[in-house]
């Protein structure tokens, strides 16, 4: 949607050009996952850190001396820390956060501040579930949530800006799937799910581009009741695509598109535009099953 919009507000560029704009875009939504994951090992390590530092204090406390460790101890960062993918990654890209130590001591604080944290230290006991479920949370509710954490994305880079949120929610989808029976093995989230995940991106695109004049008419065609130049631009490159996914992917069911289009409408467009874009593609929709153009199953 992005990439669609963006082609044809610039209109000098080829649909090669918006391509590789698309999966470098994707490329960098990748790389923000993984940031995120490394994230959590490095509050882990700065947690470390910070008890080390205090035990060496000219006249530690007794809490300094026994510290609570549940935190560290974590037992998914502790499977997170051994994964191989996530070593990997780290080998071959670098730690994003080496050169932010401010950023993840700020982020520390405010985990550590948090109630959600002192609950979690207080806890009696604590096992594999308890420990997946806090991280999962604590991302949810306490990180996810902090400015100083998008401000740190929003200079990295342009393409993390609109991704956080989504990127947010794969990180928690992944810590709450993660099994301790997998050990170093668990699997993080690829790229692409398969080949075929990679070609429908590529096809959206392309498709939706090359089929723009005609898509565009027959939006036009049923808001005739709207003066279709007031009409969002967003909307209507939403509406475009949703016609190329509901005629050009037989596998996937009228009412599974329309719903995705009409949510991602609200989270991107007008207040109305949900409303708007689902009446005008049940108009499309009906002309095209009449015409023949499409025949597939209405609901999934």
């Amino acid at each position: 949607m992005q990439m669609a919009y963006a082609h044809y507000q610039k209109g000098e560029s080829s649909i090669q050009q918006t391509e590789k704009e698309l999966f470098h875009s994707i490329t960098k939504s990748h790389e923000l996952y993984h940031t995120l994951m490394l994230l959590l090992l490095e509050l882990k390590s700065f947690g470390e850190k910070r008890i080390e530092f205090r035990k060496q204090k000219n006249r530690p406390s007794e809490e300094d001396l026994n510290p609570n460790t549940r935190f560290v101890d974590n037992a998914f960062l502790i499977q997170l820390a051994d994964n191989t993918e996530l070593i990997a990654y780290n080998q071959k890209n670098g730690n994003p956060w080496v050169d932010h130590p401010e950023v993840v001591k700020s982020i520390f604080e405010v985990v550590i501040e948090s109630q959600m944290y002192a609950d979690y230290m207080a806890l009696e006991t604590s096992d594999y579930e308890a420990d997946n479920k806090f991280i999962a949370k604590l991302i949810e509710k306490v990180i996810a949530p902090y400015e100083g954490l998008y401000t740190k994305f929003e200079e990295e880079s342009v393409y993390w800006n609109d991704e956080i949120e989504f990127i947010i929610s794969m990180v928690v989808k992944t810590v709450k799937g993660f099994d301790p029976e997998n050990g170093d093995a668990e699997k993080l989230l690829p790229e692409f799910k398969d080949e075929e995940d990679k070609d429908f991106v590529q096809n959206l695109m392309r498709k939706t581009l090359v089929n723009r004049k005609d898509h565009v008419e027959l939006i036009r065609k049923f808001t005739k009741n709207w003066d279709f130049e007031r009409v969002a631009f967003m909307d209507i490159v939403l509406m475009q695509i949703a016609i190329t996914e509901i005629t050009e992917f037989k596998n996937i069911p009228i009412n599974v598109s329309l719903n995705e289009y009409i949510e991602i409408a609200k989270f991107y467009s007008t207040n109305k535009s949900g409303l708007f874009i689902n009446g005008v593609l049940d108009k499309v929709v009906e002309h095209l099953i009449e015409e023949k153009v499409i025949a597939k199953p209405t609901k999934a």
